[in-house]
């Protein structure tokens, strides 16, 4: 049994901000390295076939694990947390973590492909499950197959997404990668779908995160493009930009000015915003990294497995943040090949 967790006052002494001067907010938990999906821009399936080693089951963190270590970064200022994957509900009885994470008192969000979101919406809200993020690139299912190339279609994640709303998740966010001549073009489906219907659609850059996706600068739509793109889909009203709540939001925002709902554009390639990022991930097998495009995490696992107090486990993770540098995107060269390695997104979460 581990002792109790040190007082945030026991911590004043550590440095709360990085070397760039950001603090410590928020924490994603990737649960599981696999999916069910093989998305062209994450998971192609050239590259994660059936021989692909995944994790295996000894390798993942525990629940109790992963409770701890969220106590520690609660303690240490995080102020929400993230369940990721992978495809998080994939790991059997994601509820019960859920269920696990509450008590600590930093709101607990999800981002799933949405494709078994109807079999477990309910029992995820009844957990205390505060939002959900779904990612749908398109509403065309020829579109979906070339990008997901999975046994789902866009009205099998539309189906998630309602139970979601009738379990009692009011507004939901819902992502789509933009990658040109691929579903740029749907991007108005898109927007005459979620617009008036209470969730925030939110269009993402295709980005160069890990190295098996083939990215090209060619293949990104900019932030700019996709902003017209948008307004076009709703000529009988204007868009107008809405200011930022939190530090670290990721999404530049914008509302319909007749009211009709909100959409934001998560620009990392065209207009990186690392100078506000205050994310840590944590990998499924007990690994801290501390940027998106990282080269390598830092093992908290080890430490953890051999006996180190909660006390030892915050001055660990609070030196990693102390030093930590990244800046990526605003590093990111034309051609991308060569500046470092980058672990892939879905062994960390997006």
């Amino acid at each position: 049994m581990s002792d109790p967790p040190s007082a945030p006052s026991q911590l004043t002494d550590r440095p709360s901000r990085d070397v760039l001067g950001r603090p410590l907010g928020d924490l994603r938990i990737s649960v599981t390295d696999r999916c069910n999906f093989r998305c062209a821009y994450c998971m192609p399936r050239s590259v994660y076939g059936p021989d692909h080693p995944f994790l295996a089951r000894a390798d993942l963190l525990t629940f109790e694990e992963i409770e701890r270590l969220a106590r520690i970064f609660v303690g240490l200022g995080v102020r929400k947390l993230r369940l990721t994957g992978g495809e998080p509900l994939l790991r059997r009885d994601l509820a019960a973590l859920v269920r696990r994470l509450a008590p600590l008192g930093a709101p607990i969000a999800l981002t799933t492909n949405g494709s078994l979101l109807r079999l477990q919406a309910a029992a995820l809200r009844a957990a205390g499950l505060d939002r959900i993020t779904v990612s749908l690139d398109t509403l065309d299912p020829d579109t979906f197959l070339k990008m997901n190339d999975a046994d789902f279609g866009p009205l099998d994640v539309l189906a998630g997404i309602a139970a979601a709303e009738a379990a009692g998740f009011e507004t939901l966010k819902i992502n789509a990668v933009v990658r040109r001549g691929v579903n740029e073009n749907g991007i108005a489906d898109l927007v005459q779908r979620f617009r008036g219907s209470g969730h925030v659609l939110r269009f993402i850059e295709y980005m160069d995160v890990g190295e098996s996706n083939g990215w090209r600068l060619q293949d990104v739509v900019p932030a700019a493009e996709i902003l017209q793109r948008i307004a076009a889909a709703a000529p009988d009203t204007e868009l107008e930009p809405v200011a930022a709540e939190i530090r670290g939001e990721v999404a530049r925002r914008y509302r319909f000015r007749d009211g009709s709902g909100e959409v934001g554009i998560i620009s990392s390639v065209t207009q990186p915003f690392c100078g506000d990022c205050v994310r840590a991930r944590l990998s499924a097998d007990g690994k801290i990294f501390t940027c998106l495009f990282a080269s390598h995490g830092n093992d908290i696992k080890r430490p953890l497995r051999s006996g180190a107090t909660d006390a030892e486990l915050a001055n660990v993770v609070a030196e990693i943040w102390a030093r930590r540098a990244d800046r990526y995107s605003e590093l990111r060269s034309r051609e991308t090949v060569g500046l470092r390695h980058r672990v892939e997104m879905s062994y960390i979460g997006g």
